[in-house]
């Protein structure tokens, strides 16, 4: 169907058409968020916007001061961090979907997203755009994300490529890394982008690789992207990414995009005419770039009068974002059945600053003009109604002379409390992120710890800013059976409270309805359904980057951990979290049982099915999120203990049972060898682990694999 879309006749007329000039100027940015058009021959700008958690305000032409009018209040969505956390394909799909339709509704051609990075680090700034430290489940929510977005005729943006883990000196720092870790950890999300979810357009990341800047980079965007993967849509720069005509044009670059009005002297504008009119720059070059773009406006429509027109602020929209929300919620403690609260609760004491601001219009290059938000508080408020009690304290602030007396009163409210629900974490106001730019150069260590979740910057530790562990620790002296909640796009540091807490709930920035869908759940209309996609340590020395000090480097940083990213440290070595990876809780509880699998090799190919039984053994309908683990009993190269395979996310009514099956292909079993340059499946024994996380395994079941497999 694409191909009937795409008229290449056309197309090369077109660019037979075009004078250099003209081809330069569709090549690089004429606005801060659109590229240049070719008004003689009918060719339209690509118009661009932010972000992942919806479609950004509207900017002027050559302005960073929003437009500020009415017209471009949109849906705020979870997080892609919340998103991840709901491991649910089909609802991946409905938010790309949404996004799709609200960027195509606002006139967009291009929505930057989603951002699928790998989370190698605690501290990184941009952990709450991406989804997780593991590739696997990357790929399998951000396939169906960009389906979502595409079926609007508006491109995808994949970003950042590749290996783009930190903020901190994100311009310049040099990843130096085995191969085998790329291929393995930070390139199988962005080749199921393009291989299975066809992405339309890919953004280049900031940092280096190798040495050589990513857009830069032949050997990731010629070798690997076009030539292995077969990608034919549009490279977009990150805003700034380009600094060399020469490297980036002939590296693959398709159109410049930048932070500044000089549009006319940026690296792919007059720069690149004078390239190639001295010869430095061969035209065909600026061909191949014209027609990908040609191609790109073929696949959406832009030249058909039977373009999608799109919407944004629909009631069905959001309806998908409240769905989301309420299966992104994560229950990492429920000790003596806490929660669910009783709705017939006379006195609540709702504490912390969380739960009455707004997260969406923070964030940076994420920020969002939502056209309402439900915080926690007004979430609890509305469920509850008139019949309770609901009083709000703030309990701790960035203020130092207000800190101790907003402490007492949460305090004393708690005392008078029949449930007290404390909200804190992280955030990213705009003026959190003034206080942590200004932290940052301060010599006062009582200020040092500002801490927030943006573009822009990574964070100095994984304490809670604002002495929140303080204000946790005095609430649970008053009532041991406080509720805490913590709302962060990053882990973060629990220990000093965390042994005495029997109610925790961790949740992402998780868009317009977040806060109705944390009441619901805190309430039990909704039983939790969320699992983590990140290891929460203990401490941040337990993480592998920062166990071995790689994080954020200097002028380089050397992934030295290679492959043992995330859980896959963790559980090799033996390392106790805090909380692991595909750890969530439910208000009813689930058995696995009859685990049966059946390998056949044939024709180069493992074709392997792995069934079993899953039953609700409670009293309340549920999802269980059941996932599959692979360990290699004997490898000739050293691997993780266990790597996550495949995964299902089953709803069960109370005592239903249901067969779940899960097929694994010869790529679950295989590694990257740098030797052969190619991945392998060795012969030998496989564990096959299906469990609730990746250290709580269920069932097991070994199998053999008769021989070797290349590829």
């Amino acid at each position: 169907m694409e191909k009937e879309k795409i008229n290449y006749e056309k197309i090369e007329e077109i660019v037979s058409e075009l004078r250099l000039e003209e081809k330069v100027a569709m090549v690089h940015a004429a606005g801060l968020f659109r590229s240049g058009n070719v008004e003689r021959l009918g060719i339209p700008s690509l118009y661009m916007s932010d972000g992942p958690m919806g479609v950004r305000n509207e900017f002027p032409n050559a302005s960073w001061v929003p437009v500020g009018n009415s017209d471009d209040y949109v849906t705020y969505l979870p997080s892609i961090s919340a998103l991840a956390c709901t491991w649910n394909r089909e609802l991946a799909y409905e938010e790309g979907n949404v996004l799709g339709k609200e960027a195509r509704g606002r006139g967009k051609d291009i929505i930057l997203a989603p951002g699928i990075n790998i989370v190698r680090s605690p501290l990184g700034g941009r952990n709450f755009e991406y989804m997780s430290e593991d590739p696997y489940l990357t790929a399998q929510l951000a396939v169906p994300y960009i389906k979502g977005v595409q079926e609007n005729d508006v491109a995808a943006c994949v970003k950042h490529f590749a290996v783009n883990s930190q903020e901190t000196e994100r311009l310049n720092v040099d990843v130096v890394i085995d191969e085998r870790a790329v291929r393995e950890i930070y390139l199988p999300a962005f080749e199921a982008a393009v291989k299975e979810g066809n992405s339309y357009s890919i953004m280049s990341a900031y940092n280096k690789l190798w040495g050589l800047h990513c857009s830069h980079n032949k050997w990731l965007l010629r070798d690997v992207l076009e030539k292995e993967w077969g990608y034919d849509g549009v490279l977009v720069s990150d805003w700034s990414a380009i600094s060399n005509t020469k490297l980036a044009a002939e590296a693959g670059m398709d159109i410049e995009m930048s932070v500044t009005d000089n549009f006319d002297e940026y690296f792919f504008a007059n720069p690149l005419i004078k390239a190639v009119k001295e010869g430095e720059v061969k035209e065909e070059l600026i061909d191949e770039k014209v027609r990908k773009i040609l191609k790109l406006m073929y696949r959406l429509n832009i030249f058909s009068e039977d373009r999608k027109s799109g919407e944004y602020n629909s009631s069905e929209s959001r309806q998908k974002t409240l769905d989301i929300a309420r299966e992104a919620v994560v229950l990492l403690k429920n000790e003596e059945n806490v929660l669910p609260l009783s709705k017939k609760v006379k006195k609540v004491a709702v504490i912390g600053e969380n739960a009455n601001i707004r997260h969406s219009e923070g964030g940076g290059s994420a920020e969002v003009k939502s056209l309402y938000e439900v915080t926690p508080l007004m979430g609890i408020k509305m469920l509850l109604g008139g019949n309770a009690e609901v009083s709000y304290a703030k309990g701790y602030t960035h203020d130092l002379n207000e800190r101790e007396s907003v402490k007492e009163e949460a305090i004393e409210l708690a005392k008078n409390s029949d449930i007290v629900i404390f909200v804190g974490g992280l955030k990213h106001t705009k003026e959190d992120f003034s206080l942590f730019q200004n932290a940052l150069h301060s010599s006062k260590e009582e200020n040092m710890v500002i801490n927030i979740d943006s573009e822009g910057n990574d964070k100095t530790d994984m304490k809670l800013p604002y002495k929140q562990d303080e204000i946790i620790n005095s609430l649970l002296e008053v009532n041991p059976n406080t509720v805490v909640v913590i709302t962060a796009g990053s882990p973060v540091d629990m220990s000093s409270w965390v042994n005495n807490c029997k109610a925790l709930v961790n949740v992402s920035y998780n868009g317009m309805e977040g806060g109705r869908a944390l009441a619901e759940v805190l309430f039990g209309e909704v039983n939790p359904s969320g699992k983590l996609t990140v290891t929460i340590p203990k401490k941040l020395e337990d993480s592998p980057a920062h166990s071995i000090g790689e994080f954020p480097g200097g002028e380089k940083v050397r992934y030295d951990e290679g492959i043992f990213v995330g859980y896959r440290y963790f559980v090799t070595n033996n390392i106790e979290p805090q909380f692991e990876f595909g750890h969530g809780l439910s208000y009813t509880e689930f058995k696995y049982e009859d685990i049966r699998v059946n390998v056949i090799e044939e024709k180069d190919e493992i074709n392997t099915e792995v069934s079993f039984n899953l039953i609700n053994i409670g009293d309340r309908k549920g999802y269980e999120i059941a996932q599959l683990y692979i360990n290699d009993v004997e490898s000739s190269s050293k691997r993780p203990t266990l790597e996550l395979k495949g995964f299902e996310k089953v709803s069960l009514l109370p005592g239903e049972s249901k067969k779940v099956t899960i097929k694994l292909d010869k790529k679950a079993f295989a590694f990257y060898s740098e030797d052969e340059k190619s991945w392998i499946v060795e012969p030998g024994e496989f564990n096959i682990l299906v469990g609730s996380s990746c250290i709580k395994i269920n069932l097991e079941e070994c199998i053999n694999i008769k021989s070797k497999y290349k590829f």
